[in-house]
This record gives structure tokens, C-alpha cells and sequence, in this order.
């Protein structure tokens, strides 16, 4: 770079001053460690300008987010306590001004029922869920939970009662505590453990060295399986009536495979369920089966009928194996 060039010029301008006579070995040298002297301030005066440029652009989007207002307003009343019962009435929605993801999509799950979701990537499944937990509101048509337009469902009791597990489980570098529970400290300690021992994972806070207090490393301290397992721990503290589950498509050593098949167990159980299918073995908890293309429904019906007309969509699924053909 520019030190590059001055060293260079430094260097040629200082053999022709010694050539004449007019500075001696010694003034060049002295010269060089001068420069070099300065090359490293001047360095590291660089980086501090540019880690400033994005510090400065952060707190840009940082005020941006909190001058952000909620579009949605303020509402009364709350929804029932057990599972509930799933409506969507010809909902149509798109992300900006892009393609519509689901088009007039119509169907209905009753009260502690699972649906099995399948459908190609890009098909509109993730949205389905996005919806339910009103991150974002339908261009066209309604959502309704227990016969209720989640419209008019206070955002904070909405999202007590929906909960959706996601395959990118977020983790915080704090304890372990703080990341079952959202720092919520009025969660006691005994709940906590009971909630982790039924999803067999006691044994491994006891391993922690601080135990609950431990603070994880988001990058290093959990595996794929653990992490997930995390995730449906939060859940139980909510107790929703609504679970939407995007299962890992990802492939989990056997004995994670059977927590993870434990944990969904005991999920489900007395909710009602809509799960983004990846595996056979999820499919066949499944009550329902709706399958999807383009935001549309290509197919949807019990999954026992369907499973036995040979002629069905999901038949044919099944045979050709859900892992090769919804990838």
C-alpha cells in the first residue's frame, strides 16, 4: 500500500543522499525505524476509523428499530385455555411486493388435532406459521383461533398461546436459565429441572460446571440436537394451545434422534400441532396432511385415507421417501 510506496521512495532517496555523501549508513536507518515507528499508530488508527463507520452505521439501524411503531392495535380480551381450533378463511399474502407465497389459502384444523405440512421449499409452509404468530398480517382474508380473528387478539396474549419451534433455534450468551426461560426470573428453579427431565436433558445440566448458572457459548457450548431440544423446553414454560414446529431436516445421531422424538411427544400432547414435516417418522403423528405448491393446496385430507389410495399425492410420497423428494 501507501507504507509500501513510501518505504520504496524512503529507501531510493536515501541511497542517493548516502551516494553524495550528504547523511551517513546510520541517519537512513535511523530513518526506517522512525517510519516504522509511525507505520503502526497510523494502522491502527485505520482500523479504529473503520470499526467507527460501523459502529456508526448500527446505531443508525438501531435507532431505526426503536423509532419502529406497531402497526397493531391495542385489544381486549384473551383466548381460551387447551388447544385450539385453526382457521384460515382465503388468505393471500406476499413478502413486500414480491410474488404471492400463499394464494386464497382456505382450511381448517380442529381443537388438538396435528397437521402434517409438506410441500417444497418455497411453497409458502415456514409462512403458515408466520402468520399464526401475526409476524405479519395477510394482504387478503382472515385467521381466525377458537373462531376469533387473531386480529383482534392482544399481540402479547397471541404469542402465549402460539408458540413456533424453529430449525434456527436462537441462543443468548447468557445461563443457561435465562435462555429456557427469556430472563423471565419468576420461573423457579425446581420447574426448570423437571421440565429438563422430561425431555431427558437433566443430565446434561448436571454435567455443565455451573449447572443452571453456566453461561452458554452459542457457538461452541451446544449441539444441533441439544440446541433444538432447548427450544422445545422453552415451549413448556408458555404452555401455548397452539404448536407450529419446523422439525430439523438435518440428520442427528440416534440417541438425540430419540430425544428429540420424546420431546415432540410430550409437545404435542393435549395441543393442537401443525409440524413442517422433513422425516417418515414425524408424518405419521399426524392427524391431517395438507400439502402444499406455489401457496396453494395441492393436497389435503385424513393421513390414514391418504396413506392408503395408492393414487394420492402423499402415497406417492411415502414410497418415494419424504427426506429425496421435499428437499
Amino acid at each position: 500500500g501507501l507504507v509500501a510506496l513510501g518505504n520504496g521512495l524512503a529507501f531510493g532517496f536515501g541511497a542517493y543522499l548516502l551516494r553524495t555523501g550528504a547523511i551517513t549508513i546510520g541517519t537512513i536507518y535511523l530513518f526506517f525505524h522512525y517510519t516504522e515507528m509511525l507505520r503502526r499508530p497510523l494502522e491502527q488508527i485505520t482500523r479504529q476509523m473503520q470499526e467507527l463507520q460501523r459502529a456508526s452505521a448500527s446505531v443508525a439501524r438501531i435507532s431505526d428499530l426503536f423509532a419502529l411503531r406497531p402497526t397493531a392495535e391495542a385489544r381486549d380480551g384473551s383466548l381460551p385455555p387447551g388447544p385450539l381450533r385453526v382457521e384460515f378463511r382465503g388468505v393471500t399474502f406476499a413478502y413486500e411486493s414480491d410474488e404471492p407465497v400463499l394464494r386464497d389459502l382456505s382450511f381448517a384444523l380442529s381443537a388438538g388435532q396435528i397437521l402434517g405440512l409438506l410441500g417444497r421449499t418455497g411453497s409458502g409452509k415456514t409462512t403458515v406459521g408466520r402468520l399464526l404468530a401475526r409476524l405479519y398480517d395477510p394482504a387478503a382474508g382472515a385467521i381466525h383461533l377458537d373462531g376469533r380473528d387473531i386480529r383482534e387478539v392482544p399481540l402479547a396474549d397471541l404469542r402465549s398461546r402460539v408458540a413456533v419451534v424453529t430449525q434456527d433455534v436462537q441462543l443468548f450468551h447468557a445461563p443457561v436459565r435465562d435462555n429456557l426461560t427469556f430472563f423471565d426470573r419468576g420461573v423457579p428453579d425446581e420447574r426448570i429441572l423437571a421440565v429438563l427431565d422430561d425431555l431427558g436433558l437433566r443430565g446434561w445440566v448436571a454435567r455443565l460446571p455451573e449447572g443452571l448458572d453456566t453461561i452458554l457459548d452459542p457457538r461452541a457450548t451446544l449441539s444441533a440436537g441439544e440446541a433444538q431440544l432447548l427450544a422445545f423446553a422453552r415451549v413448556f414454560f408458555k404452555n401455548p394451545g397452539l404448536v407450529i414446529l419446523d422439525e430439523p431436516s438435518s440428520r442427528l445421531d440416534p440417541v438425540t434422534e430419540r430425544l428429540i422424538e420424546r420431546a415432540v411427544a410430550a409437545l404435542l400432547r393435549d395441543r393442537t400441532g401443525i409440524i413442517i414435516a422433513h422425516r417418515l417418522d414425524t408424518v405419521q403423528r399426524a392427524d391431517e396432511i395438507m400439502i402444499l405448491e406455489a401457496g396453494q393446496i395441492l393436497e389435503s385430507g385424513p393421513r390414514a385415507a391418504l396413506a392408503a389410495d395408492p393414487a394420492s399425492r402423499f402415497a406417492r410420497l411415502l414410497r418415494a421417501g419424504l427426506e429425496e423428494v421435499l428437499a
